[in-house]
């Protein structure tokens, strides 16, 4: 998985801006890993609900702009996503799904990249989900030669109210 995720990367580095999708408990691991790669990379990273992304995001959407979507095996609006994921496609936006599903063939069809987890239980999927994400934060950020161990304007510790 991880020389995947750095050939991924590499792919991706360049991007000027990145779409993080996902539903129901994937949205929050989309926002995560949206959240990552701006704080490292410096690079516009938005996280969306997969079924919000066509009330704004879906205009963004081209060849230069990667989709990240987060899809979870106990996900019962699948076809739904698969169906958002076909008009990225359309608009030829370039997908990359992290997911633990058991349909992830179905998902190589409209995807460029598919990275998979493994499913251990609905309830530690998500935490399974986020790690690709990080890795491919942490990556986009060494390729662009940003100091991972000391992003910019990003405070270890609060200390002002």
């Amino acid at each position: 998985m991880n020389q995947n995720l750095e050939e991924v990367s590499k792919q991706f580095y360049s991007a000027r801006d990145f779409l993080y999708l996902g539903r129901g408990v994937c949205y929050p691991v989309a926002l995560e890993g949206a959240l990552k790669l701006k704080e490292i990379s410096y690079i516009h990273a938005e996280g969306y609900p997969a079924g919000e992304m066509k009330h704004g995001p879906i205009a963004l959407i081209d060849k230069e702009m990667p989709v990240v979507i987060t899809l979870q095996r106990a996900n019962k609006q699948f076809e739904k996503t698969l169906s958002n994921l076909r008009e990225v496609q359309s608009r030829e936006g370039r997908i990359i799904a992290v997911t633990d599903s058991d349909r992830a063939d179905d998902l190589r069809e409209v995807c460029e990249h598919v990275l998979e987890v493994p499913f251990l239980h609905d309830l530690l999927s998500p935490i399974l989900l986020t790690v690709p994400l990080q890795l491919i934060a942490y990556y986009v950020a060494v390729l662009n030669g940003t100091d991972v161990d000391l992003p910019r304007n990003l405070a270890k510790s609060v200390t002002v109210e």
